[in-house]
């Protein structure tokens, strides 16, 4: 049995461990804590072709639907995943590794 605050991933920007994932600098004052069992559904969005223009966003919202964290290296990435929490502003994340970062939420919102 593993211990709900070990991490399971920590790229420096999100950080998953067993209860949820934590969003460094998502707000102007720091971080917001998400639960499992408060997100819905994830969604792969990709960040080519006609979305390309959504890399160049460092923070914030551009479309009052999606609100992105603070990642200065969001421009060399490709894809971002997009967290349903039940609410019309949807958290949108670019971990350095988004296969894993899907995969153990996946994991999780099936326990």
């Amino acid at each position: 049995m593993t211990d709900d605050h070990e991490l399971l991933y920590d790229d420096g920007r999100i950080a998953l461990d067993g209860e949820g994932l934590t969003i460094r600098q998502y707000y102007p004052w720091g971080a917001k804590r998400v639960l499992y069992a408060a997100i819905h559904g994830i969604q792969p969005l990709p960040l080519t072709g006609a979305s390309r223009v959504r890399r160049w966003r460092l923070w914030g919202s551009g479309d009052f639907l999606h609100w992105w964290n603070y990642d200065p290296g969001r421009s060399r990435k490709t894809l971002a995943l997009v967290l349903d929490v039940g609410r019309h502003i949807r958290p949108t994340i670019t971990p350095d590794d988004p296969d894993a970062v899907e995969r153990i939420i996946k994991e999780h919102l099936h326990t």
